[in-house]
């Protein structure tokens, strides 16, 4: 799987889903951590949780295992990182807290528009 086709699936995964406020960020040119952050929001930890362990399943469905999960106990943040998409899924309040919309302002704002049905 490209990491554009990995980019799709994940944002309408979550789109599915009904995450809110999806943002992609290209980061190539900023650091060399992944290519892309994908930036969601969930309304509840429930949802936070639900959102991710879907991401999971359907990738690894696909054969794309993430190389590190983190957040799962508390579900106010959690980050699946697949090298070259790092996928940050928040609860509404914790993402205002950290704002990694600011933090990586000077990255590319992927329009995903194309992607999401609601």
């Amino acid at each position: 799987m490209t990491t554009q086709e990995k980019l799709e699936k994940i944002v309408k995964i979550l789109d599915q889903k009904k995450a809110e406020d999806i943002k992609v960020i290209g980061i190539t040119k900023l650091s060399i951590i992944a290519d892309y952050f994908v930036i969601a929001t969930g309304t509840s930890s429930t949802q936070v949780k639900a959102l991710a362990d879907e991401i999971e399943f359907q990738l690894g469905n696909e054969g794309e295992e993430p190389r590190g999960i983190e957040g799962v106990r508390t579900a106010n943040w959690i980050v699946l990182d697949y090298l070259d998409i790092v996928v940050h899924v928040f609860y509404k309040e914790t993402r205002g807290e950290y704002q990694l919309e600011h933090l990586w302002a000077d990255g590319e704002q992927v329009d995903i528009s194309g992607l999401l049905t609601t």
